[in-house]
């Protein structure tokens, strides 16, 4: 069996030590016949640095990595051109470690190609001495590869202040590319999120993003058929449905796509199903914005947004949803075009993402982490065994648990969303498949629960009149949506009280078909 290239996002070093390689080499090649400027976003350990890598390769002419691959007879490899790669690694917390760190990158960019600045105080300047010096030094045009072109604004966006100044001084070095257009012959940035052009990429308004181009759905992360055929031998025995709901779901408008990173920690581990892409990093401060916006969690099961949103991003205008889609925790469910307008339906990814991202939640967010695994098997229990007594009995205890100095720290009490977000991630982090703001023609289900055989219709309501949740289900007849779809169908009114902080009234009924 091949290796596994667990780690490793060097094309050389995976090509001549034999690791597995899926073939990206046909989208390298559309890629660098068919645009000049590009860039590309994708979730962190997406296989984007492999691929720029990937990339370098192929325009240093090093035909020999490339045999049996796509672009072995395509590309006329004795054309090498002169690469400048820039890899943002290090410390970003101050402007000045930050222009310590670009001094590095840019100086291991001279002594690779022999080149010389002589400021060697702006990095701009250099920049710009670098491109214009390998253009006449090797009568080519040159070659520029940036990956995690983000990073240093990414790594400190809990301190806006930083985060501008950042952005400013990326915003120079990026402005020297389309000042040098002519001595460049291709240039291609990756990076998790994608920020406005008027923030960051000013003047840079030539560079095609081919996130979310159909044709390049697949460039990075693997596909089903990439797992049945080059992971086949090490997932024998597996149980590749398990597989699918556990890592597969990321869309980008081709396939349905594995992070790579979980699929090879995965088979490392010995096949044991864990969150390893998602431990692989911490989304404080995403806790942080969604309390700070008091954001309604069941919306992450039914969330449109329109493509000029979903497409930008910058730092004094955060979105919880376009946080959450740029990082991975949500992906594109489907694309709709309404009145010659796209609009995007964004959704959980997967199993892993929906489990661990709820129990993060409850952790951090609601400060649940005593007793939380107990609750979980009993209000698992009661939802597959139709005991609505055991079910209101854990819901309250629930709302038992959450400390009273959470209330006084966020005064979140007194909104009905703040009930129902507690509720939902409780019931995602079961794994069941959950439906917030459910659509009907009467109107919108706080939260739909769909098991196999039955639905969960629930309504939430703080402080307001006995029996209103249940009447309101009844009267806007929100069980016709499921009337064909289930055998029994529970009409749940869940009522709250601000000041007892806890479950006052429930009521339920049930509708059989």
């Amino acid at each position: 069996m091949k290796k596994l290239p667990v780690g490793i996002s060097t094309f050389r070093e995976i090509r001549e030590n034999d690791y597995v390689y899926i073939d990206k080499t046909r989208e390298a090649y559309e890629v660098i016949t068919n645009y000049k400027y590009v860039f590309l976003s994708r979730p962190r350990r997406f296989g984007k640095s492999l691929f720029l890598d990937t990339l370098k390769e192929i325009f240093k002419g090093n035909m020999e990595l490339f045999k049996g691959l796509y672009i072995y007879n395509k590309w006329d490899f004795t054309h090498k051109y002169p690469v400048i790669k820039i890899s943002w690694a290090g410390n970003f917390q101050t402007l000045e470690t930050f222009k310590s760190r670009a001094y590095s990158i840019f100086k291991d960019n001279q002594r690779r190609l022999g080149i010389v600045c002589e400021d060697r105080e702006d990095m701009a300047s250099c920049f710009d001495e670098l491109i214009k010096g390998a253009y006449w030094k090797y009568n080519q045009r040159v070659v520029i590869l940036i990956d995690e072109y983000d990073k240093p604004i990414l790594d400190v966006i809990e301190d806006i202040e930083q985060a501008k100044k950042n952005r400013e001084y990326l915003k120079g070095l990026y402005s020297i590319i389309k000042d040098n257009d002519a001595y460049i012959k291709f240039a291609f940035l990756t990076g998790v999120s994608k920020f406005s052009k008027a923030s960051i990429f000013s003047g840079l308004n030539m560079l095609e993003d081919i996130s979310l181009n159909p044709r390049f759905g697949n460039i990075c992360g693997y596909t089903q058929r990439d797992i049945e055929t080059y992971f086949k031998e090490y997932l024998v025995g597996v149980n590749l449905d398990d597989v699918r709901d556990w890592y597969n779901g990321y869309y980008f408008l081709k396939d349905k796509l594995y992070n790579p990173f979980d699929i090879l920690q995965f088979i490392k581990n010995g096949c044991v199903f864990k969150n390893y892409w998602f431990r692989s990093g911490t989304p404080s401060f995403l806790i942080k914005l969604i309390r700070e916006h008091r954001y309604f969690l069941p919306r992450l099961c039914n969330i449109i947004v329109e493509e000029d949103i979903l497409e930008s991003f910058d730092v004094e205008e955060i979105d919880v949803e376009i946080i959450l889609y740029q990082s991975g925790y949500l992906t594109i469910d489907r694309m709709m075009e309404k009145r010659r307008r796209i609009e995007y339906a964004l959704r959980l990814p997967n199993e892993e993402v929906k489990l661990s991202l709820s129990n993060h939640l409850l952790r951090y967010l609601f400060e649940q982490r005593q007793g939380r695994s107990k609750i979980q098997d009993n209000l698992y229990d009661a939802l597959v065994d139709e005991d609505m007594e055991k079910f209101k009995e854990m819901l309250t205890s629930i709302f038992a648990s959450i400390p009273y100095n959470y209330y006084i720290k966020n005064n979140i009490d007194e909104y009905e969303g703040f009930y129902a977000s507690v509720v939902y991630v409780y019931l995602q982090s079961l794994g069941f498949d959950i439906i917030g703001e459910d659509v009907t023609n009467h109107g919108r289900i706080d939260l739909s629960i769909l098991l196999k055989d039955k639905v969960y219709i629930t309504e939430f309501k703080v402080d307001g009149k006995k029996g209103d949740a249940l009447s309101q289900i009844k009267s806007r007849r929100y069980h016709e949506k499921y009337i064909n779809k289930a055998n029994k169908i529970y009409l749940v009114g869940i009522e709250f009280s601000s000041e007892e902080k806890n479950i006052i009234n429930f009521e339920f009924e049930v509708v059989e078909n």
